[in-house]
């Protein structure tokens, strides 16, 4: 048996631990640089605050209806998650951290467990240690799990927050209600063609000939069917488990039209890439490198580019993979446009101790002990202390945060203040 845990609006809801004075008030927390909605309390739903609104968009709104703004406070978010994710690992003996706010916990091995005491249970020591309030669904497999969180967070009264398909008859009701586009896994493009053919549920969707899912579709779509049928097809993955991309992006407080402000930034972002590679013992043997014009601005010209380099070696060295970056960035660059977002994102990453190596161009040797250095600096001194060169010393880059609530957690300088 499968359990999703999923924390309920988290970070509207991380705003609301130190404050409890937010709570029954309708809250938006927003992105990078203050740009659109990406969480929202239920409060805030019930006004008609959609997920992606642009801030500056409904700022009318906001006001009118009383609704508090947030600027994303990512370390206090990361610090509860940890919390969370911690707690939930005393309860299964394996754990799949899915998501900052989402975990999957596995009980095939504890027949013992009376499930709904257990939900209860778990939900109790959650919420008494942290604050977070969680949802939970149960069921055979992970893609009805996420059903099942689905149905306990969409009727709270009914469920109290937890949902069990542990018979073929609730599975039947559950697909029946879940709308195709709702099916973990199934995106826009792929619930549009399956509409196209008559598919608008889950159910629809298991009653498709297995044989013409896999031609018509792939065997990833056919292991989804079996999944809605009962049948365990997605196993748990190990967490901390190298990641097969890897990527750095940002939005920008500006609009930069400057091709060394670019380089600059796609740089830092090369870097960083970098890292998280030799935190994981990984290179990478391509990058992808992407530029956006701000979309928001419809009287600014609209330019959108990405380019894939293809490394002539396997690399986790911030100077190479920024070297490759900068070239691509090179090719994609245009004149005359002002640019909100860029990013780098490492690809086709293999384990650093299987480099396959080349006859006639390989990475530094040099490069190896240089980095490692300077992951050391890094850690004892602070993040990003230790640049590269090219990444300008004197420049310090910000996120536009001007509505950032205390880091209550992880910062002595704002902890909480109690008052006796």
């Amino acid at each position: 048996m499968f359990a999703l845990v999923d924390c309920n609006n988290f970070y509207a809801s991380c705003e609301r631990v130190f404050r409890p004075d937010l709570n029954g008030k309708p809250i938006v927390v927003l992105s990078n640089n203050d740009g659109c909605v990406i969480a929202r309390s239920n409060e805030a739903k019930a006004f008609g605050v959609p997920m992606g609104a642009v801030a500056y968009q409904y700022q009318e709104m906001f006001t009118k209806n009383n609704i508090l703004v947030f600027s994303s406070n990512y370390a206090l978010y990361g610090d509860m998650s940890a919390r969370v994710m911690n707690l939930l690992s005393q309860f299964a003996p394996e754990i799949e951290v899915y998501s900052i706010d989402e975990a999957f916990l596995q009980f095939d091995k504890c027949d013992y467990i009376k499930l709904d005491e257990e939900a209860l249970k778990i939900k109790r020591v959650v919420s008494k240690s942290t604050g977070i309030p969680i949802s939970l669904g149960f069921a055979p497999t992970k893609t009805l799990a996420k059903a099942a969180n689905r149905i306990a967070k969409k009727f709270p009264e009914r469920t109290n927050g937890i949902y069990i398909i542990d018979t073929d008859e609730k599975r039947i009701k559950a697909l029946k209600w879940l709308a195709i586009e709702d099916v973990w896994g199934i995106g826009r493009r792929l619930s549009q063609r399956l509409r196209n053919i008559g598919v608008k549920t889950a159910f629809d969707f298991t009653q498709l000939n297995d044989d013409w899912v896999k031609k018509k579709m792939s065997i990833v779509e056919l292991r989804l069917k079996h999944e809605l049928e009962g049948k365990p097809t997605l196993s748990m993955q190990a967490t901390g488990a190298p990641k097969q991309n890897i990527a750095t992006t940002r939005s920008f407080d500006h609009n930069y039209k400057e091709l060394s402000v670019l380089q600059e930034r796609v740089s830092t972002f090369a870097s960083v890439c970098g890292e998280k590679l030799r935190k994981q013992k990984s290179c990478c043997n391509a990058i992808m490198i992407f530029l956006h014009t701000n979309g928001h601005r419809k009287d600014l010209p609209q330019y959108s580019q990405n380019i894939i380099v293809k490394t002539p070696f396997p690399t986790n060295s911030s100077i190479e993979i920024a070297e490759f970056a900068l070239a691509g960035l090179a090719k994609i660059y245009k004149d005359n446009y002002y640019y909100k977002k860029a990013g780098v994102v490492v690809m086709d990453i293999t384990p650093e101790n299987k480099k396959q190596f080349s006859l006639f161009e390989n990475s530094n040797p040099k490069h190896a002990l240089l980095m490692s250095a300077m992951d050391k600096l890094n850690r004892r001194i602070g993040n990003q202390k230790v640049k590269l060169a090219r990444h300008d010393l004197g420049r310090t880059w910000k996120m536009k945060q001007e509505r950032l609530s205390p880091r209550f957690s992880t910062n002595l300088k704002e902890i909480i203040t109690v008052m006796v």
